[in-house]
């Protein structure tokens, strides 16, 4: 299966080109990008993300294909963790 690449636009002004099934965690933090995490198996919440609108859990969620090519990812910031 060829993988597709993907841009992602990330909050810190910086983009990133990737192919769809890549770590949110490694690539964000490629991009200068700390994704809080907690407990890694998706229980928690403290690695959601805001990509094109729609909440994910970093830890647990591969890069997906996005029919326009682009992700614009939005972080989500809980005063608690």
């Amino acid at each position: 299966m060829i993988k597709r690449r993907i841009v992602i636009k990330w909050p810190n002004g910086k983009q990133s080109i990737v192919q769809e099934g890549e770590d949110w965690i490694e690539e964000a933090e490629k991009a200068g990008i700390d994704i809080p995490t907690g407990c890694l198996t998706g229980s928690c919440g403290a690695c959601e993300i805001d990509v094109n609108g729609k909440t994910i859990r970093a830890c647990i969620t591969s890069i997906q294909y996005s029919k326009n090519k682009e992700l614009k990812v939005e972080l989500l910031y809980d005063p608690y963790w």
